[in-house]
């Protein structure tokens, strides 16, 4: 199956406790495209105003831990099962490829582990991975759930289940998928779901150390949850640079509704990002801060070094954006008082010229009485008096007027 979520068509159904799995049909109805079930999962759209296509194309990297960024990979298989290896626990060494079939087998052998990953399973194959490995229903129905809130939970020492919201940024747009990630004693298992980065730079950084993997499952899960963390700060840097983008707007004394729209659709995503890394952060003090009764059995102690490193790539993204936040909320306060200001800089100047023009109008309004008795209207020049009042007067008004700004 495509990674890709362009084009896509699959049936789908919702698993739940009650249902009755062994009679899932493959021919299923209410087909729909990727795009379709995953676009409230999508942002606003953020980037350079001026960026051309090229400047959108992702880049392919090869995962490295110990790199400040690394950015999008996409890499393609046309099967659900992406991998699923067998690893030594002696040597940390790849043992060979096994099948879903093949998989019982392995699990009893105590000196290896399986590392199996999936994109999009359909039902039947969640059937074989929950009877193959005796996965609890209950976590396989919030693997699939929308909207999952990212989680860790522990089902009876036997089996730690781990919820994630992965971000990928495609064409300057935030789309937002979910991996579920199933851990036991000889087991590790990765679920994609929606818009993500393939784990393919995962294995090969995991394939290179099998120093590290000796440690079991645990390793393997902190590499992918330091890769997915990893993956936000790209898109909090992209966020950044369109913001300040939007600065260059503000200081203007005319309002734009496409400005402020902008600020706020900003401001809404950003809430959206925070509330998508925030739980992390509990997942990762799981790991940290553990009882012994909490973890299953075999976790290495010498893991917790991995996710203190982890929640500190964590807490950098959790920085940028409460970084953000309170900049934008400066950048709104400010824009805001910029039309404020512009629209009174109108209303002085209404208001200086009304108080020039109340001049004439007072007087004419004087001598458009007409009453009999106004000795002025029959003096010779009491035309050319009054009009030199009134430009006098009207002169004296603009130039104090211009010398205190109103003008």
């Amino acid at each position: 199956m495509n990674q890709d979520d362009d084009l896509i068509v699959k049936p789908t159904t919702r698993i739940t406790p009650d249902s009755n799995v062994s009679l899932i049909d493959t021919s299923m109805g209410d087909e729909r495209s990727y795009l379709d079930n995953y676009a409230s999962y999508d942002s606003y759209i953020y980037g350079d105003a001026d960026a051309t296509v090229e400047d959108t194309i992702e880049t392919m990297t090869v995962y490295d831990p110990d790199s400040e960024r690394y950015e999008d990979i996409d890499l393609s298989s046309d099967d659900e099962v992406v991998n699923c290896y067998a690893y030594s626990r002696k040597t940390g060494e790849k043992v060979n490829k096994i099948g879903l079939n093949d998989v019982s087998r392995a699990l009893s052998n105590s000196g290896q582990f399986i590392w199996l990953g999936l994109y999009d399973p359909s039902l039947e194959t969640m059937v074989k991975v929950r009877d193959a490995f005796e996965l609890h229903e209950l976590a396989i129905e919030d693997a699939f759930a929308d909207h999952q809130r990212a989680k860790v939970e522990n089902y009876d020492n036997d089996m730690i289940f781990v919820v994630l919201r992965t971000a990928k940024l495609e064409d300057n747009v935030i789309r937002y998928g979910t991996t579920a990630i199933f851990m036991g004693k000889n087991y590790l298992i990765t679920i994609r779901n929606g818009p993500s980065n393939s784990y393919a730079p995962v294995r090969e950084h995991c394939h290179r150390r099998p120093e590290k993997l000796r440690m079991g499952p645990i390793f393997v899960l902190h590499a992918i949850l330091d890769f997915i963390v990893d993956n936000y700060m790209p898109i909090t840097d992209r966020l950044g640079s369109y913001l300040r983008e939007q600065e260059r707007n503000i200081f203007t004394y005319e309002f734009n509704k496409e400005t402020l729209r902008n600020l706020y659709e900003l401001k809404s995503q950003l809430v959206h990002m925070r509330a998508v890394i925030l739980p992390v952060q509990d997942i990762c003090s799981f790991f940290i801060n553990h009882n012994k009764s909490d973890l299953i059995s075999p976790f290495s102690h010498a893991a917790k070094p991995y996710f203190r490193d982890v929640n500190d790539h964590l807490l950098h993204s959790l920085d940028a954006i409460n970084g953000l936040n309170e900049m934008l909320s400066v950048v709104m306060n400010t824009y805001l008082a910029m039309v404020n200001m512009g629209q009174n800089e109108v209303v002085r100047k209404l208001a200086a010229w009304a108080g020039i023009l109340a001049v004439p109008t007072a007087i004419a309004g004087i001598y458009g009485m007409n009453f009999d008795f106004m000795p002025e209207l029959h003096w010779q020049y009491s035309y050319l008096v009054i009009m030199a009042v009134i430009i006098s007067l009207c002169s004296f008004l603009y130039f104090n007027f211009k010398r205190l700004g109103w003008l």
